[in-house]
């Protein structure tokens, strides 16, 4: 079959919504936009382990202790789950995580973020989880089979790490003051990183388009956006937190909520590698490679030995 007619073959499965699957004809844009998506999600659920998880030895109860330590584990298999699903794209998993240690590639700006008291452990599950949830739930649906696949036992998981993060929360604000001040301190640094998890605007996201018409993505950022503000403002009222928007109301009209703009300088800032955390997360993340290099190196041997 010629290049034309495979071309053809990719558009009508597409077009079906039916799934490309790794032995299929793909186009090389296609492949590459997967690589580079699949890739930046797997890089942020490894780095994303770093803001929670030196908080482990300082969870204020061992039950805490087992929540934390069980949800950062799972974000370890988040990450092997996605660059198993990067491979089956014919690239490396050593070439990613170069890649990542060496800044060439991207992961999601929101653990650039420091993570200064233990509210924000409830705050990042219920917020920055949630945002996850918003999306990556659609993302079980994406056009490429094996990341389709992943993404439900990720976004089970996610559904777990979201709520751990609320009644988290709901016990320190129904505490003392200072932990319900702590909380409300925690919502204030926290609400507008979260709201840029989703990407730039719809006009600035040069990729969102194509990425819908391959069937990657299923929504913009801007839709996602505004379901994770609809979502988050009722949940935020049970909590009796204040969200830091003096633009946040309900519009009749729109039947959804007007909200404020983030600061997309910010955002353009962290992306760049000048957010607060950008070298620790990274040199953190290149100690841990250079460490385990004995063992990747002994695995090879075993396997070279047994072959």
């Amino acid at each position: 079959m010629n290049e034309t007619a495979l071309a053809a073959d990719f558009d009508a499965t597409i077009a079906a919504d039916q799934r490309v699957e790794p032995r299929d004809w793909m186009p090389e844009a296609y492949r590459k936009t997967l690589i580079r998506q699949i890739a930046q999600h797997a890089h942020s659920e490894i780095i994303g382990m770093q803001p929670e998880g030196n908080w482990i030895l300082r969870a204020p109860s061992l039950r805490r202790k087992a929540i934390l330590l069980a949800k950062v584990q799972d974000e370890a298999g988040h990450g092997m789950y996605l660059y198993a699903a990067a491979e089956t794209l014919g690239v490396d998993r050593e070439e990613l995580t170069e890649k990542l240690i060496s800044a060439k590639q991207k992961y999601s700006s929101i653990f650039n973020y420091p993570t200064l008291s233990y509210a924000d452990i409830g705050v990042i599950g219920w917020l920055v989880d949630g945002a996850a949830i918003c999306n990556q739930v659609p993302l079980c649906r994406c056009s490429y089979g094996p990341y389709a696949r992943a993404m439900i036992r990720i976004c089970k998981e996610e559904s777990f790490h979201q709520r751990q993060g609320y009644e988290l929360l709901l016990a320190m604000v129904n505490g003392t003051d200072a932990q319900r001040e702590m909380v409300q301190e925690s919502v204030n640094r926290w609400w507008w990183p979260s709201l840029m998890m989703f990407g730039p605007a719809d006009g600035a996201s040069p990729n969102t388009q194509q990425s819908m018409a391959w069937g990657i993505k299923r929504h913009t950022n801007d839709e996602l956006r505004q379901r994770f503000v609809d979502m988050t403002v009722p949940q935020a009222e049970a909590l009796g937190v204040t969200l830091p928007d003096p633009d946040l109301r309900w519009n009749p009209q729109r039947q959804a909520h007007d909200f404020g703009e983030p600061d997309w300088e910010e955002f353009a800032a962290v992306i760049a590698g000048s957010g607060p955390c950008n070298a620790q997360r990274l040199e953190h993340r290149r100690r841990a490679h250079d460490d385990g290099a004995w063992v990747r190196e002994a695995a090879q041997a075993y396997a070279e030995k047994h072959r």
